[in-house]
C-alpha cells in the first residue's frame, strides 16, 4: 500500500519543540484557592480555562474527573451536592451534556451560563444527530477565545469586585491561545494539501479540521449508547484504503477497539490517542487546555509522518 511521501522531520521536530513553551496552565493549585467561592463546570477543559480567568480569586471545579466520558454522564448525589454548593455552574452547550437539564431543575437557585453562545455551530453530518451542532467547538482556538471571553463576562458578574483581575487574566490567557494557534497552523502548513487527513473514532474534529484545513473521517458522528456499527467500520476502512492514509488515531474516553480493526484491515498505523472530552490527569499528557491542543497535533504529525 502507498503511503505519504512526505518527509516531516522538519516540522516535527519544530512542533515538539512547543511543548512546555506555551502549555503551562499559570492556574494555581486548587488547594490555594481553598475558602473562595466554588464556580462549578461540567468537564475538565472548561474547568481549566475558567481556573485561567479566576485566577486565584475562585476556587473552580469539574463535576466529571479526568477521563470521563461527558456524552453519557450520569451525575452522582455527591454531585448535585457539590452543585447546591456553588456560586455558578459553567457548561458547553450544544447537546454535549445531554444531561445537564435534569441537573439544573434540582438546582434552581444556581445560576449556570452556557459558553459556546456566540459560535456558529457546525452541523453533524450524519446518523441519529443529523443536523444538530456539533458540540466539540472547544477544539478550535479561535472559538475559545469565544468561551474565554464568555468565561470572563460570566465571573465578572458573579464577582463584579474583582472585575480587572478577570479581564486581566482573559486578555492574557486570550494571547497564549492565539500565539499557540499560529504556531499550529505553522505546523499543519507543512502537510501536502492532498495528505490532511485526520482520522479518528468520533466526529470531534470538526471546527479545529476547519481551522486548519484538515479533512476529518471519523467511525460515529459523536458519542452515544451504541457506538462503531460494521457499516461505520467498513466505511472508514475503505475510505482509509481508498486514500492511502497512513495513520489512524482514536480518543482518550472511549475505546479504540473498532479503530484498531480499522488500522488492520486497511493496512494504516494505529498511531495514538487524541484528548477532546477530557484533559489527562496532572500527570500525563494533556492536564490544560493548551497542552491537549499541542499533544494532540504532535500525535497527528509524529503518525503522519512515521507511518510504519
Amino acid at each position: 500500500m502507498q503511503r505519504f511521501g512526505v518527509n516531516l522531520g522538519i516540522s516535527l521536530l519544530f512542533f515538539l519543540g512547543l511543548t512546555g513553551c506555551q502549555g503551562e496552565s499559570s492556574r494555581p493549585p486548587s488547594s490555594q484557592n481553598a475558602g473562595q467561592p466554588v464556580v462549578l463546570t461540567t468537564f475538565t477543559v472548561i474547568a481549566d480555562m475558567a481556573q485561567n480567568v479566576a485566577g486565584d480569586r475562585l476556587q473552580v471545579e469539574s463535576i466529571t474527573k479526568p477521563g470521563a466520558e461527558v456524552h453519557g454522564y450520569q451525575p452522582t448525589p455527591s454531585d448535585l451536592e457539590r452543585g447546591q454548593e456553588a456560586k455558578l455552574i459553567l457548561d458547553n452547550g450544544f447537546n454535549l451534556e445531554r444531561w445537564a437539564q435534569r441537573f439544573y431543575q434540582n438546582l434552581p437557585q444556581v445560576a449556570h451560563v452556557t459558553l459556546s453562545e456566540g459560535i456558529t455551530p457546525i452541523p453533524i453530518q450524519s446518523d441519529a444527530y443529523q443536523g444538530k451542532p456539533n458540540p466539540h467547538a472547544w477544539m478550535s482556538p479561535a472559538n475559545a477565545l469565544i468561551y474565554v471571553d464568555n468565561i470572563r463576562q460570566a465571573l465578572v458578574k458573579l464577582d463584579p469586585a474583582n472585575t480587572e483581575i478577570y479581564n486581566r487574566n482573559a486578555q492574557a490567557y486570550r494571547q497564549r491561545i492565539q500565539a499557540l494557534d499560529q504556531k499550529l497552523k505553522t505546523v499543519i502548513a507543512t502537510l501536502p494539501k492532498n495528505q490532511r487527513y485526520l482520522v479518528t473514532c468520533e466526529g470531534a474534529f470538526a471546527y479545529l479540521a476547519k481551522d486548519y484545513g484538515l479533512e476529518n473521517i471519523y467511525i460515529w458522528p459523536t458519542n452515544a449508547e451504541q457506538q462503531a456499527t460494521p457499516q461505520q467500520v467498513s466505511r472508514v476502512i475503505e475510505t482509509v484504503k481508498d486514500k492511502k492514509i497512513p495513520a489512524v488515531f482514536c480518543e482518550s474516553t472511549v475505546s479504540d477497539k473498532a479503530q484498531r480493526q480499522v488500522a488492520q484491515e486497511s493496512g494504516a498505523k494505529f498511531a495514538g490517542v487524541f484528548y477532546v472530552d477530557s484533559l489527562s490527569p496532572p500527570e500525563g499528557p494533556a492536564p490544560t487546555y493548551l497542552q491537549l491542543l499541542e499533544h494532540n497535533l504532535n500525535t497527528l504529525i509524529n503518525g503522519l509522518s512515521n507511518p510504519s
